[in-house]
């Protein structure tokens, strides 16, 4: 009775196993039919096919699900998908990769329940594997200034006229929240000499993405309204605004001028200043964002709320910022300088730590010596040339650990100490 039961029980998992996978790998055809479908009705965008070669990644098994074989034969065809196992020298995220001879979109399930929502994400990170080829450099830009106090201030008071302009159905009020919006933007930028570029960077790269996302999906005006002021409040929850703002502020202006000029995204290219790009398009006249203008305008956008929230943010903030620096420059660590670093990460959660670098709480990385995955925090720093963590704990050959962290070292890679310093250090050890 015994093995009768165990059959059974082994049985029912085996079918109940093969059951899920059926389900999974039929969602997953049901996804690129989704995108190929969207992308097929939205060529004129780009004039150019977003459907293209695309992974899916679980990220519990590291399982590739594919549209297309790859050009070294990992990926294996099954019934119109093609699946295998992503190499763990290869970070996952959703991003654009160049993988195995070609250039993928990849994305990470699971993928959002919601069509339009799983259209979006699709499209976007599409657009990433098509970015070259529309001229469009992919950039890492520092925005640091939007982790400051005046810098988050100035933002969200842009945020919160940008979705009063999108509420709005009349003209001439959308033309009043939008010079407002403009005018904050500007007065942020008198404010930290570097922003207007920086952001214009990062707007380029993640705004003009996630605008090719909302315009191919199939929502309509007020879905798509409300699809973007739920993200600029879905964003106040983050811990920083330095990677993320972009994903609100381009799709912002680009869908009210969409319903002007469908093509106004085809006269931009890696060169254009998008700040005065939609000034110009919009027929807006800006004039100089005095400090008195700004006040005076951000009563009637929750100012005082808003200047509130941030001075006590400002507070707690100069305190983690202060202990990271602690704990990361001044404190015994372990530096580990980067070759050719390739890296994953969580963008909502990163802090700028001042002209160090920024700290990233999760973060895999893949170099020359090794993969680095970090569970309880690192700063790299701001030049992109290290990284640095808590002192290791055990070092046991190709295997070092410390407080939240594990390096997976390769034999030519030794980790040595400094006495004085009382730091570690990687070493590069020359092959005689």
């Amino acid at each position: 009775m015994k093995k009768l039961i165990c059959f059974t029980l082994l049985f029912i998992l085996v079918c109940s196993t093969y059951a899920q996978n059926q389900v999974k790998e039929e969602s997953i055809r049901l996804f690129f039919n989704e995108l190929k479908a969207a992308s097929d009705g939205a060529k004129q965008l780009w004039n150019q096919d977003l459907y293209g070669p695309t992974l899916l990644i679980d990220p519990s098994t590291r399982k590739i699900y594919a549209n297309e074989s790859d050009n070294m034969g990992t990926l294996a065809p099954k019934d119109s998908i093609y699946i295998g196992i992503l190499p763990q020298d290869v970070n996952f995220s959703n991003t654009a990769l160049d993988w195995n001879g070609k250039r993928w979109a990849m994305i990470m399930l699971p993928l959002p329940e919601n069509r339009d929502d799983r259209i979006n994400l699709l499209a976007h990170e599409s657009f990433h594997r098509i970015q070259p080829d529309l001229g469009f450099a992919l950039h890492n830009a520092d925005n640091k200034h939007l982790d400051e106090m005046e810098g988050r201030i100035s933002l969200r008071l842009e945020m919160e006229a940008l979705k009063k302009a999108l509420r709005s159905s009349d003209q001439d009020e959308i033309r009043k929240h939008l010079t407002n919006a403009l005018i904050f933007r500007k007065y942020r930028y008198k404010q930290f000499a570097e922003g207007a570029v920086n952001e214009n960077l990062l707007e380029m790269n993640e705004g003009i993405a996630e605008y090719t996302g909302i315009i191919v999906t199939s929502r309509q005006d007020e879905q798509t309204k409300s699809y973007l002021i739920n993200g600029m409040e879905r964003l106040l929850k983050n811990r920083t605004f330095v990677r993320s703002f972009a994903y609100q502020t381009i799709p912002s202006y680009g869908y009210i001028l969409y319903k002007k000029d469908h093509e106004w995204n085809k006269q931009i290219n890696a060169n254009t200043d998008l700040t005065a790009f939609f000034i110009k398009k919009f027929e807006l006249k800006i004039p100089n964002p005095t400090q008195q203008i700004f006040k005076k305008l951000a009563t009637a956008y929750n100012g005082k709320i808003i200047f509130e929230e941030e001075t006590t943010r400002d507070i707690e903030n100069k305190r983690v910022v202060k202990a990271y620096k602690e704990k990361f420059v001044e404190s015994p660590h372990f530096e580990i300088k980067f070759e050719s670093m390739n890296y994953s990460f969580d963008p909502r959660t990163i802090i700028p730590i001042g002209a160090y670098g920024t700290y990233y709480p999760t973060t895999r990385i893949t170099d020359n010596w090794g993969i680095l995955t970090v569970e309880k925090g690192g700063l790299i720093s701001a030049d992109w040339g290290k990284i640095s963590l808590s002192i290791p704990i055990s070092i046991d050959k190709n295997l070092i650990k410390g407080d939240g962290w594990m390096l997976e070292l390769h034999d030519q890679y030794t980790v040595e100490a400094d006495e004085q310093k009382r730091n570690y250090y990687l070493k590069k050890n020359v092959q005689k």
